[in-house]
């Protein structure tokens, strides 16, 4: 097992948590720039989400 599947792991092992670090990134990062690149941030965190999502086996993200 290589690193990114380790960290694939611990991320979908705990994806409630990281779902939330996601989503606090995403407030912080809209709240520096005023809102300018919402969009933007609100597909990143939608990517991020889709890559830890404990539905998917690990090799399929």
């Amino acid at each position: 097992m290589g690193f990114v599947d380790k960290i694939k792991d611990a991320a979908a092992a705990h994806a409630d948590q990281v779902n939330e670090g996601i989503d606090k990134a995403g407030d912080f990062v809209d709240d520096k720039t005023g809102g300018q690149y919402a969009g933007q941030v609100d597909q990143a965190q939608e990517f991020l989400k889709d890559q830890i999502a404990p539905d998917k086996p690990v090799g399929e993200n």
